[in-house]
């Protein structure tokens, strides 16, 4: 059968026999009956696991929602002026509503960035702050040992309700639910303590129960209190195409199985070879960028096996932490070993890649210069066909084949892991 990828701003082929192809992976067709807005609102009427917020809320109770900072594609806008009518319906007062940007290890706002986020009429009515981790409540500590240190104005306040977006999360399992609570609005030590068990096998894409970070997650949310949620699911075009409202963890669930029907993919076993592509520009503009394919694809190969990833990374590596600790790592194992001691946004990544290479080989098809893929504990390759035909020879004519041509928006699943 003859495959087509994109890579960058053109397209490969490659053939590969019927006998091998396990299975081509593609996103489910997306349907939803309402979008936008008109979801938030029904989210906000029909609440799971809560009455509605506006029956839980009590006028002069001071109101903390912390949403998702610029990083995310969270269009808080939207959201906002739904979520303002719930709470002036239960006698809220716009002077006791606090509105917190998430902005766990990033950067902070600028105010236009700030006003963008919230949406001119959150922007105009209520109180729109970063998070300040110099002013840091002390709740706890997890029972895996991390330090529950919380924006003061989230920990102080009489309800705390949580925005969001929900997608695989390549060690959280998924985004969206008590994210925004850890690490969105904590303190970097706990940021440290809770993703450095990105590490451990258990924690990766579509993996809830079991996984370490997102019940680390979760043990750090109760110890909180999360009185409410609002997440959204959004399309390829960031669109809104399904909100769910109510607990946070029961409403967070419920979004995650509407993801799981998008995305999720269902494979009788692993392959041997899984050739994939982050379905090109502007996905695979850097490797950055390309790296969200691969960590899809390490679900679906055997160990040993070879992913033959693609990507035109014309731009690069992406991110300079990612690029100063890949370039300048001994071997790839040692990347792994540096991010239990010391966890880096863009490191992070970094020792994702390492990760995968402890299990399967990775084929690079890029515009990348050959010596820096190398560096990069990856076999260069320039086409589709000359990668797949050297992986064919180092598994064997029989060896099975999956193709992920849209690989950051599928999700391989072999069920051997429990959701």
């Amino acid at each position: 059968m003859e495959l087509t990828f994109r890579i960058g701003g053109r397209t490969q082929t490659v053939d590969v026999p019927d006998k091998n192809l396990l299975g081509v992976l593609e996103p489910n067709e997306v349907r939803a009956e309402l979008t936008g807005e008109a979801a938030v609102r029904q989210a906000l009427a029909e609440p799971i696991g809560t009455p509605r917020l506006r029956d839980i809320i009590r006028p002069g109770e001071k109101i903390a929602i912390v949403t998702s900072d610029i990083t995310r594609p969270m269009p808080t806008w939207t959201v906002m002026p739904a979520l303002l009518d719930e709470l002036y319906a239960a006698g809220a007062a716009p002077e006791d509503i606090t509105l917190v940007f998430a902005l766990g290890s990033h950067r902070g706002h600028t105010e236009a960035e700030k006003a963008h986020l919230a949406g001119e009429r959150a922007w105009r009515e209520i109180t729109c702050v970063d998070l300040n981790v110099e002013d840091c409540v002390h709740i706890g500590t997890t029972s895996r040992g991390t330090p529950v240190d919380i924006d003061r104005r989230v920990a102080e306040a009489d309800r705390r309700i949580c925005l969001g977006n929900i997608e695989y999360h390549y060690f959280a399992g998924y985004s969206g639910g008590a994210k925004a609570i850890m690490p969105g609005v904590s303190t970097r030590a706990a940021i440290q303590a809770n993703h450095s068990r990105m590490v451990e096998s258990a924690a990766c894409a579509g993996r809830l129960k079991g996984n370490p970070v997102r019940e680390d997650i979760e043990e750090a949310a109760a110890m909180v209190g999360v009185d409410f949620i609002l997440n959204v699911v959004l399309d390829a075009h960031k669109e809104i195409i399904r909100a769910v409202a109510g607990g946070v963890t029961a409403a967070h669930r419920a979004g995650c199985a509407f993801l799981d029907t998008l995305y999720r993919k269902e494979l009788p076993r692993r392959a041997d070879i899984v050739l994939v592509s982050q379905g090109g520009a502007p996905k695979d503009l850097n490797l950055y960028q390309t790296q969200k394919a691969l960590d899809n694809a390490k679900h679906a190969v055997k160990p040993g096996g070879v992913i033959v990833l693609m990507g035109s990374c014309k731009e690069g590596l992406g991110e300079k932490t990612f690029e100063e600790w890949i370039t300048s790592a001994p071997t790839a194992h040692s990347l792994i070993e540096r991010i239990q001691r010391e966890f880096r946004l863009g490191g992070h990544k970094a020792a994702a890649i390492a990760m995968v290479l402890e299990n399967a080989d990775i084929y690079l098809v890029s515009d990348l210069p050959d010596e820096l893929v190398r560096k990069l504990f990856m076999m260069p390759y320039h086409t589709v066909e000359e990668a797949y035909a050297a992986a064919a020879a180092k598994c064997g004519p029989d060896a099975a084949v999956l193709a992920m041509p849209y690989g950051g928006s599928t999700l391989p699943w072999t069920g051997d892991l429990e959701v």
